[in-house]
This record gives structure tokens, C-alpha cells and sequence, in this order.
């Protein structure tokens, strides 16, 4: 065979090539050799694309793809790829390039064609307005989803402790207040005798010692049956469906593929399950969860609009407002909503996307408010309102509860990444059922004595956020007060034996959460960790609030106080210590800072608490990051493996990129232009797992010339020996776009060529091999690339994929040269 020289190279028309500039596929995931068979999910929700089939007739030297229609750049004159070109496969990364050129491509198109007919200005008005209605779907289905959920969670969690006979549907809240016939207490003893505890069910009466073992064990039991169900469905129907879900879907919006995780059944179980699990009385919660079952529903609705469903970095745009959704709903909080998909989970966030997170969101909370689950006119359980000012001199506690909940939260991380690793290598983890029954029921025995870990966990917070006012009589506002007026604030006080007894248990409540929380979170049921996180730091922010409001009390001369408290003032608020100490908690877990700060504000509806909640969230972070780098998102992305290059990591390293090429030692595997046999290619293809290939003029000169994506190489291939007449193993394969017969060998000129140049990338990102590594990890970052070409000259020497930075860096920090993190 005659080697070509560089000169003789046929030309090709940029132009195109142009949508298929900077392909690129990373290596499959060492977990999957072959093509994985299609999830129960993908049979629910994948919409397969159809493309036209021409009429043409095949002969023998066509091009194979031809009868797809596929033209230059992949893709018919509306942007739409063919059947199976382009798309992706389970655990592949998308080429965010590609995808972003296709969806200019058919916009181009359809400004055309509405030059030219009334119905091109229909397709051009809806193809406008299709992202809008989208997210308004999304909106309006999150907002139903949630309230769905907040009223069943409600309900399953009241009965553990008891049913309401005259209407079983109702919770105890709803039994007891929800009309006149209900409202009725025995002797004024706050015991509504509309609600029937189990242990009056089962013949044990209301109180006594053996009314309360019946109740323990029926909270127990039922504890259980909750808690096993959840996971049998998990385990049956969705396996996705368990965890929080917010790390997959941070690595599903940075370009990632997880066939099934954001299908119907995986929503329907997520949806089913968190109720369960809330009910169970795990130390966990629903809010976390409820961003995966907005992304759930975002990419249902997104397979209504061909925009969206047949791209899928286009997808990943309502993915992004769907989680900004589900924020909203879980907390009241649409613009806290909107700034938690931007700085925690979106990877690619443009302005149109902003735009519609914030209209996506404000949707959501709209019909959450509409259908008012909590019957209390807002959209969360523990809303409350502060109208007293703050002191300078607070912000000193404030900082500190900061430290405090950067501490913890960096305690948390490490023990429980420290359980799930031991989950996954140990054989724990081929029991999953047996250790939520073994979590469960351990954790029900512990909560039940104590009426803090007993209660629910949002009642917990809303209790310990509230101020205590004349109508309050639980024994954490057990003050040494007298009330004339029952509508009275209440003033500053010395506190009664009461409260000392519940910061005692507040103060085993929240070693209790800790532990539970540890080995809770990462089981095979719907979990999240707002709310843990919330409560344990509300618990540490009252206790530092009495603390300081005792102070006070003992000594309101003091100059720190400014002469704010006396006799008759009310100058410290221990809920709003209790507020701060959850957000220093939550930031030191999840590393949030701006949008955790917006999220509390507004919870409280208070515009004077900014500077405090501030103050403890960059407190938390910074003594987080000093102990530990990553949040508990970020840890179980890499404890999982997830292919995910954060944005927001600086790193510095003095490697090149020949440093990092693979391969190193043996020959990388090519194809050449013109001097390939179908059969050799074949044995290319069963004898590497390479999901991309380098085209080159020969093996001899190895200038490059294009890259070929595995899956389109595939299904050419497939389609040419079954479309064309005369194929054999013999029959040579062409990726140049003319050719004469000198050029082939004398044997194969007999066999019909295969015509594969309209599926070669004729500009693949390239870098030199003296290029930094800075650099490359720029490129891959910021243009969403999935591998590189390592060239010399123009002569190809490796190929560097994401999987080979996310090596270097990890390797690079066990050497302690890693991200510099500033």
C-alpha cells in the first residue's frame, strides 16, 4: 500500500464539519464492558429518534449512511440526528460542543422557514415559547408532588403514636383542631380525646406504665414496618431511588449519563418512599430528596418538547430550573431555590436558564402556598417571624456557633464517609434490608424516651426557632414570668427548672442525631440531610441562646449589652441563636454559603438577620475547608467514583500533558484513512473497550486526520453491511472523502469501499504535548469536552479523556500537590 504524503490529503469544506467540532468520548467506566441491556427505566421514558429513511436507491460504492439522510455535519437539514448517531450510552459523558452546535444548527433552520410561511412562523413561536411552558409544567407538578408528599409524610408520622377514629385520613394536628366537633380536651389536661393513642386502641388506656410500654412498642413496630417497606420498594422497583440524590444529579447537570436515575419509577419510588422513611422516624429528611424528584419530573416533561428530550445538553438547562423547583418547594425559598442549583448543582448555567429557574421556582411555590399542606399559610412547617433587633456585641456568639457548626459539620463528613466506604467493602452491603431494620430500630429504641428525638424532626425545629410567649407550655419555656395579658411579648426572665432539664436532653438530643445521623445517611432508602443538619444545629444555637439570655438576666449592667436589657426588656432571643447555630450546621455539611444565607432569610421573613446568618455561614466554611475540602455532596461523588470535574476548584501542577497521554509504552489504537479492511477494523473494535478512535494518514506517519466516536463507527458499519451490496471482510474502509482505485490494494479492489467520511470529526481538540496541564483542565472544564488529542508536529501521540484527569488530580492530591483550593 502507497503512503499517502501529508500534501495529498483531500481537502474538506470546514463548514461541514462544523456541528461536530471537539468530539469527543471519555473510556467507559470500568464498571461497564459491554453495553449495558436497557433499564426498566429507559423502557418508560426514552423517546427513540426517528429519522426519515430516503427513497434513494443503495448501490454498491454509496455511502452508507445515506440512507439515514445523514448529511456533512451529522445531522438533517433540521438539526436532528438519525437514529442512534450522536447519541449516548449508560455511564458516558455528553459532548457538550456538539450538542450546543446541533441545537444552532436547527435554530437557524427554523428562523428560515419562518421567512418563507405562516407555518414556519407557528414552528418558530412554539419552538420560543417551548422552554417557558416546559418549566411552567415542571413548576406546577413539583408544587402538586411536594404538597402530595408533606401531607402524607404528616399523617404516616402521627401514626405511630395513634389514629383518629372519626376520620382516619386525618393527622392529630387535623383531628383535634380541624373543626368545632373535634376541638374538645378531657379536664383542660391538653389531651384531645378525638385522637385514640395505641395503647387506648389496644385496651391499655391513655396513661400508666403499661399504656406507655404499649406505646414504645407499637412507635417501634411501626417504625419498622415503615422503614422496611420503603426499602423493599427501593430494593424491587428503583434502585436509584435511595439517598439523598443530590450528588447524582450534581454529575448527571456537569454532562454525565445514568440511564434510569430521573425516570418514572424512579419518581413514583422516591416520591412513595421518603413519606416512608420520614415516617419511620430515621434521622433524616424529605427536603434533600425532593430536588431528585423535581429532576425527575423535569426530564419526564422535557421528552414532551423535541428541543429538549432529543439534546441532551439542552435538557440539562430544564434539569437545572427543576432543581432550583425542588428548593423551592422543600423550603418555602424560590430565589434561595434559584441560587442553590447555581452555586451548588448546576455545571453550565446561562442567563436564559436563570430566567427560567426563577419562574420555575416561583411556579412551585405558588401551588405550594395554593394548597397550603401545613394549613398554616405558609409553604413551610417551621416558618417564624422575628421583629427584635440584634447587638453588635452578638455577632462574637454568632461567629462562634459558626465554628462550632463548621466543626461539626467536618466531624460528620469524615465518619460517615468513613462508614460508607466500610459499607461497600465489607458485606454489609449485600444486606441492605437488614441494616434499615438494624438503623431503624435501634434508632427508635433510643428516641422514643426523650420528647425531643421522639417528636418529628420539623416540629423539633420549629419548636426550638419559635420565641416563648404566655400560651406556651412546655417546659422549654419554663420561665419565672407573670402574664396579665395574654397577648403580652414576653420579657426577659429567669429561667425555671424546666428549661435546665430540656437543655440537658437538647443536649443528648443532639450527640443522639449525630450518631443516628452518621449511620443513616447513605442506607438504601430516600434520605436527605437538611434537616438532620438543621436540627442539630437549632439544638446547639438554643442552648447558646439561654445561655446568653441568662447572662443577661444575671447581669444586665453589663456594657456589652449597651443598655439594651433591664427589668422590663426583651434584648436577647434564643431562637434566633437556635437559627443561626442550624445555618452554621447546614453550611459546614454542604459547604452553602450564599444560598444557604438566602434559603434562612427566607424561612424567618426577617431582613434584619442577614448580617448574623452571614457572619455564621463564612464562619462555618472556613473552618470547615481548613479541616477538610470537600462537603458531604463532593465526598460521595468521589467516594462513588463519579466522573465530575468541579468548576470551582483552582489547581496548580507544573506536568505537561505528555505527562498524563495514554498511551505511554504501547501503541495507541488508530485507524488509517484508506488502509483499513472491514475485517480489521472489526478486530479493532472487539479488541478495545475505546469509545473513540483517532483517524491518521497511515500507521507509518501518524498525522492526524479526524476522530470517529466507537457508537457511530458501529452502527455504520452495521448499516453498510446490511444496505450495500458486495461487503465482505475484505472490503476496504474509507474515512477520506475521495479515493482512486491506485490507492488500494490490488486484491480489494474487487470489493465495493466503505464510505465513512461523513461520521469522521474533522476537528477534534488538539493540544501539543508541551501543553500545562492547567491548561487541558481548563479545556476540560470549561468547553465540557470529553477528551483531547496529544499531537507533536502534527503527528498524533496519545489522547488524554476525563477519566485520565480526574486520575492525575487524584493522584496528584494523595502526593500533596493537589487543587490549591483558594
Amino acid at each position: 500500500m502507497e503512503i499517502l504524503p501529508l500534501k495529498k490529503i483531500p481537502e474538506v469544506d470546514p463548514r461541514k464539519h462544523y456541528s461536530a467540532i471537539n468530539t469527543a468520548v471519555m473510556d467507559v467506566p470500568s464498571m461497564r464492558k459491554h453495553s449495558p441491556p436497557s433499564h426498566s427505566d429507559d423502557d418508560m421514558i426514552a423517546i427513540t429518534t426517528q429519522g426519515t429513511t430516503s427513497e434513494a436507491p443503495v448501490h454498491g460504492n454509496l455511502n452508507p449512511l445515506q440512507g439515514f439522510g445523514v448529511s456533512g455535519n451529522h445531522m438533517d437539514p433540521e438539526g436532528e440526528l438519525p437514529p442512534g448517531f450522536g447519541q449516548y450510552e449508560d455511564f458516558q459523558t455528553i459532548d457538550w460542543q456538539r450538542d450546543i452546535a446541533r441545537d444552532r444548527t436547527r435554530h437557524r433552520h427554523i428562523i428560515k422557514e419562518k421567512l418563507l410561511s405562516v407555518f414556519g412562523r407557528m414552528k418558530g413561536a412554539h419552538d420560543a415559547w417551548s422552554g417557558w411552558v416546559c418549566v411552567l409544567l415542571v413548576g406546577i407538578a413539583a408544587g402538586t408532588c411536594a404538597s402530595l408528599i408533606d401531607i402524607g409524610a404528616s399523617w404516616m408520622v402521627d401514626l405511630r403514636e395513634g389514629i383518629c377514629p372519626a376520620a382516619f385520613w386525618l393527622n392529630k394536628e387535623q383531628c383535634c383542631w380541624g373543626s368545632d366537633e373535634t376541638l374538645s380536651y378531657e379536664g383542660g389536661s391538653g389531651e384531645c380525646k378525638e385522637w385514640h393513642p395505641w395503647s387506648q386502641i389496644l385496651g391499655g388506656g391513655r396513661s400508666g406504665t403499661g399504656a406507655t410500654v404499649l406505646s414504645y412498642f407499637c412507635y417501634i413496630l411501626w417504625s419498622l414496618f415503615f422503614a422496611v417497606l420503603a426499602a423493599m420498594l427501593v430494593r424491587v422497583f428503583a434502585p436509584y431511588a435511595c439517598g439523598s440524590g443530590i450528588p447524582e444529579i450534581k454529575t448527571i447537570l456537569s454532562g454525565f449519563i445514568i440511564r434510569g436515575y430521573l425516570g418514572k419509577w424512579t419518581l413514583l419510588i422516591k416520591s412513595v418512599g421518603m413519606m416512608l422513611a420520614v415516617a419511620a422516624g430515621l434521622s433524616l429528611g424529605k427536603e434533600g430528596p425532593l430536588v431528585h424528584v423535581a429532576c425527575c419530573i423535569g426530564n419526564i416533561f422535557s421528552y414532551l418538547f423535541p428541543k429538549y428530550g432529543r439534546n441532551e445538553a439542552k435538557k440539562r438547562e430544564i434539569l437545572s430550573a427543576a432543581s432550583a423547583a425542588g428548593v423551592s418547594v422543600a423550603f418555602g425559598a424560590p430565589i434561595g431555590g434559584v441560587l442553590f442549583s447555581l452555586e451548588e448543582v448546576s455545571y453550565y448555567f446561562p442567563l436564559k436558564t436563570l430566567w427560567r429557574s426563577f419562574f420555575c421556582a416561583l411556579v412551585a411555590a405558588f401551588i405550594l402556598t395554593s394548597i397550603n399542606p401545613f394549613g398554616n399559610q405558609h409553604s413551610v412547617l417551621f416558618y417564624v417571624e422575628y421583629n427584635r433587633p440584634w447587638m453588635l456585641f452578638e455577632l462574637l456568639p454568632f461567629i462562634g456557633l459558626g465554628c462550632i457548626g463548621g466543626v461539626i459539620g467536618s466531624i460528620f463528613i469524615k465518619a460517615n464517609i468513613r462508614w460508607c466506604r466500610y459499607r461497600k467493602i465489607s458485606r454489609l452491603g449485600q444486606y441492605p434490608i437488614t441494616e434499615v431494620l438494624a438503623v431503624a430500630g435501634l434508632t427508635a429504641m433510643v428516641a422514643y424516651p426523650i420528647h425531643f428525638t421522639r417528636m418529628n424532626t420539623s416540629q423539633l425545629i420549629y419548636m426550638l426557632f419559635s420565641q416563648c410567649g404566655p400560651a406556651d407550655n412546655h417546659e422549654l419555656c419554663d420561665y419565672n414570668r407573670n402574664f396579665t395579658n395574654v397577648n403580652k411579648e414576653m420579657n426577659i426572665a429567669a429561667a425555671g427548672p424546666g428549661v435546665y432539664k430540656s437543655l440537658w436532653l437538647l443536649a443528648f438530643s443532639v450527640i443522639i442525631k449525630l450518631i443516628a445521623t452518621v449511620f443513616t445517611f447513605g442506607i438504601k432508602v430516600p434520605a436527605g440531610l437538611f434537616i438532620p443538619s438543621l436540627a442539630m444545629g437549632a439544638i446547639i444555637g438554643r442552648i447558646v441562646g439561654v445561655g446568653m439570655e441568662q447572662l443577661a438576666v444575671a447581669h444586665p449592667g453589663l456594657w456589652i449589652w449597651g443598655g439594651e436589657c433591664g427589668p422590663n426588656s426583651f434584648c436577647v432571643t434564643p431562637g434566633l441563636y437556635a437559627m443561626v447555630g442550624a445555618t452554621a450546621v447546614l453550611g459546614g455539611v454542604t459547604r452553602m454559603t450564599v444560598s444557604l444565607v438566602v434559603i434562612m432569610f427566607e424561612l424567618t421573613g426577617g431582613v434584619r438577620y442577614i448580617v448574623p446568618l452571614m457572619a455564621a455561614a463564612m464562619a462555618s466554611k472556613w473552618v470547615a475547608d481548613a479541616l477538610g475540602k470537600e462537603g458531604i455532596y463532593d465526598s460521595h461523588i468521589l467516594l462513588n467514583g463519579y466522573p465530575f470535574l468541579d468548576t470551582k476548584e483552582e489547581f496548580g501542577y507544573t506536568s505537561l500533558a505528555a505527562d498524563v497521554m495514554q498511551p505511554r509504552s504501547e501503541p495507541l489504537a488508530v485507524l488509517t484513512q484508506d488502509g483499513m479492511t472491514l475485517g480489521e477494523v472489526e478486530q479493532l473494535l472487539s479488541s478495545t473497550d475505546r469509545n473513540a478512535f483517532p483517524v491518521v494518514v497511515s500507521k507509518e506517519s501518524q498525522f492526524l486526520v479526524g476522530l470517529v466516536v466507537r457508537r457511530d463507527l458501529v452502527l455504520a458499519l452495521e448499516n453498510a453491511k446490511s444496505t450495500q451490496t458486495g461487503i465482505t471482510h475484505r472490503s476496504p474502509v474509507v474515512f477520506s472523502s475521495a479515493i482512486t482505485r491506485t490507492t488500494l490494494p490490488s486484491e480489494e479492489e474487487s470489493s465495493p469501499p466503505v464510505r465513512l467520511s461523513k461520521i469522521l470529526d474533522m476537528a477534534p481538540m488538539t493540544v501539543t504535548d508541551h501543553t500545562p496541564m492547567e491548561t487541558v483542565i481548563d479545556l476540560f472544564r470549561k468547553l465540557g469536552i470529553r477528551q483531547v488529542l496529544v499531537t507533536h508536529y502534527g503527528r498524533l501521540l496519545g489522547i488524554i479523556t476525563k477519566k485520565d484527569v480526574l486520575r492525575h488530580i487524584h493522584d496528584n492530591e494523595d502526593d500533596g500537590f493537589g487543587g490549591l483550593g483558594f
